[in-house]
């Protein structure tokens, strides 16, 4: 598939998927534009879910959960629907990577290498999972046993982002379904082209009607509407940190569980001994994949002063030599930004790194000028001397690196930790000592040391200060997605007093 027959694959209309089926397009509804933003060109219309939708989608999950039909079904079972569910990703991968290019504008090469990959292995992870977990059993007491069991909360309501789709939506249904919930599932209203091939076929894997339900629209209306309804338990929610904020605001009116993947500004550390080639190439990844596009994103380069020269230039020729293009051309190493208010706000930290006498743009900056059509931005490098300057405190969500020297580790920390975000850091260096001490100073939810972008399913992943609440991840999913239940049973009789017992 190519950009120019887009329009031959692409659904013409999305709906909301319930109960098993697509709802009928409502012509009274409103209809949100599908872009390829490639070309900018109109591919597909979304039809918005209103907060009557989403309350039969809701009372649809909770049905569901309540007949018992997946909610008390074996792990077994469990277990073999989720790897049928992994099989048929991996079966129609060529169609939900196009359908995830057409709507994200990242390289096709990276679909194929990361996205969907990643997507198919979400099922199988918590297919094991679910297959070897256990729960504690204390008999310290010789006169009790207690047990703690696990119960599916209910119906999960889950709110998926526009930079990686499939990948980030399928991890919080994978660990939803996994423990017995129904579910809502919210894409973003700019890509919800992978999720049709994705829910047809949940039912061919053996997944009952109504326990993954999906409505698409707005956050301000859909997304607003899951978090005020009664029949939804447990929100799961990746974006951005002002919705995040009101997410959990209008959760806590229900009593809802919450967890929040939100947004992050995250500090790469290269010390002057660390390996200055594999520094080089993982700087390159860790800003420069997924157009940029990424939360994870190593957006703030700290490079230490005896090697910052020879960084800056190397890191340069590499950003000037990326290739930028067709995100369904397979050499593609940059596709175009995901809609043109996305790449009107880098274009405006752009402008501030011109304007400001503490950075200087060393290549980039503007959009791409070959390409007329297309929201192409050129990928961008700034230097920087002053780390509370707006591009190094505010997430830019693009390919924008800002690079800072630094002196010894006490400052390369103290600037690390000179953010409001705290989702993850990188720490290159061959010194144990240094790594030892950034891995414990370091304020974020997840420390990569000498490597990029590796996410252990097992271990909890989620941020400090404004990147989040919560976790998930093997057992911190099973906390999210479960209701513990404490139950204490005698093994001898024993005596129990008799209030109210009347004495002849």
């Amino acid at each position: 598939m190519n950009r120019h027959n887009i329009n031959e694959k692409a659904p013409k209309k999305v709906t909301s998927f319930i109960n098993g089926n697509w709802v009928e397009p409502n012509e009274s509804k409103q209809k949100i534009p599908v872009k390829h933003p490639a070309d900018e060109r109109t591919i597909s219309v979304l039809y918005e879910a209103d907060a009557n939708e989403v309350k039969e989608a809701a009372e649809t999950a909770k049905k569901t959960f309540e007949s018992g039909i997946w909610s008390k079904a074996s792990v077994d079972d469990r277990k073999t629907v989720l790897l049928s569910i992994k099989e048929l990703i991996l079966e129609n991968k060529e169609e939900i990577a196009e359908m995830e290019v057409a709507n994200t504008g990242a390289p096709i090469a990276q679909a194929y290498g990361r996205q969907i990959p990643r997507s198919a292995m979400n099922f199988e992870f918590f297919a094991e999972f679910i297959s070897q977990v256990s729960s504690p059993v204390f008999d310290q007491n010789p006169d009790y046993i207690t047990y703690v069991r696990r119960e599916p909360v209910g119906v999960a309501g889950l709110i998926a982002p526009w930079n990686a789709p499939m990948a980030l939506a399928t991890m919080k249904v994978a660990g939803a379904i996994a423990f017995g919930n129904s579910c809502v599932l919210k894409p973003s209203e700019l890509t919800p082209l992978g999720f049709v091939p994705f829910m047809n076929l949940l039912r061919k894997a053996g997944l009952p009607d109504g326990v993954v339900n999906m409505v698409n629209g707005r956050g301000n209306i859909t997304g607003a509407a899951m978090t005020q309804e009664d029949n939804i338990d447990v929100i799961a929610f990746t974006g951005g940190t002002e919705t995040g904020r009101q997410i959990g605001s209008e959760s806590g009116k229900t009593l809802k569980k919450i967890l929040t993947e939100l947004g992050g500004k995250s500090a790469n550390i290269i010390f002057s001994d660390a390996d200055f080639e594999r520094a080089l190439d993982a700087a390159m990844l860790a800003i420069f994949s997924n157009n940029g596009q990424q939360c994870l994103a190593g957006s703030r380069i700290l490079v230490e002063r005896p090697i910052a020269k020879e960084f800056k230039k190397r890191f340069v020729e590499r950003v000037q030599s990326l290739r930028v293009g067709d995100p369904f051309d397979p050499k593609t190493e940059i596709g175009p930004l995901i809609s043109k208010d996305q790449i009107e706000k880098v274009m405006s930290f752009s402008e501030k790194a011109e304007q400001s006498k503490d950075t200087k743009i060393l290549c980039g900056g503007k959009r791409v000028e070959s390409l007329k059509r297309g929201y192409y931005f050129e990928p961008t490098v700034v230097e920087a001397s002053d780390n509370q300057n707006i591009i190094c405190q505010e997430e830019i969500f693009g390919p924008f690196a800002t690079i800072l020297e630094f002196d010894g580790i006490d400052e390369a920390l103290e600037i690390a930790n000179d953010s409001e975000f705290g989702l993850v850091s990188y720490v290159w260096s061959t010194d144990i000592r240094k790594i030892m001490r950034a891995q414990a100073d370091i304020r974020a939810g997840v420390v990569w040391v000498n490597t990029p972008l590796m996410r252990e399913l097992r271990a909890p992943f989620g941020g400090y200060k404004n990147s989040g609440i919560g976790r998930d991840g093997g057992e911190w999913s099973r906390n999210l997605f479960t209701e513990e239940k404490t139950v204490s049973i005698p093994l001898v009789d024993f005596p129990i007093a008799k209030l109210g017992e009347i004495n002849e």
